[in-house]
């Protein structure tokens, strides 16, 4: 699989953004505990690789404006 620079050296595959996500929610509670569907759905999207972390977070932040 080649490299995706949308994605750091440690989140290439579904495994490791998933890996990612769980240790962004261990750091960051809230992250799981006031997940909305539309954020869940967002963070199913970063696992998948369709969005980056960046994306991600402009998407929760314009939907919070």
């Amino acid at each position: 699989m080649p490299h995706d620079p949308r994605f750091g050296p440690n989140a290439q595959t579904p495994q490791q953004r998933a890996n990612v996500l769980r240790q962004l929610q261990l750091t960051y509670p809230r992250l799981t505990t006031k997940a909305t569907p539309f954020a869940q759905h967002l963070y199913d999207r970063y696992v998948a690789g369709e969005l980056s972390w960046p994306d991600v977070r402009r998407a929760l932040d314009e939907a919070a404006t």
